[in-house]
C-alpha cells in the first residue's frame, strides 16, 4: 500500500501546486498568491523579462522535482502494481 499512497501523494501535490484558475478567482491580496499567479504577473505586455520569469519557473518546479525523486521508487511501483508478472 505504500506505493499506492506515494503515487496518490505525488499526483495530489502536483495538481495542488500547479493550480492556477481557482487561486486566481479566490485570492484577493498579493500576500496570498501562489507561485503560478506570481509568475504570470511577472510578465508584462510589451517587454517581458524572460530571465526573471525563467528563474521563477525553476524555483517553482524545484519542490515538485525533489518530491518526485524522493518518492520515485514508490511512484513506479504504484503505477505498475496492477500489472501481473
Amino acid at each position: 500500500m505504500k506505493s499506492t499512497y506515494a503515487a496518490a501523494a505525488i499526483y495530489s501535490f502536483m495538481t495542488s501546486w500547479n493550480s492556477y484558475l481557482w487561486p486566481l478567482i479566490i485570492l484577493q491580496t498579493d500576500k496570498q498568491k501562489t507561485m503560478t499567479l506570481l509568475i504570470s504577473n511577472m510578465s508584462s505586455a510589451y517587454f517581458p523579462d524572460y530571465g526573471a520569469v525563467m528563474a521563477a519557473i525553476v524555483v517553482a518546479t524545484l519542490p515538485m522535482i525533489i518530491i518526485f525523486f524522493a518518492l520515485q521508487r514508490y511512484f513506479v511501483q504504484g503505477l505498475t502494481g496492477a500489472v501481473k508478472q
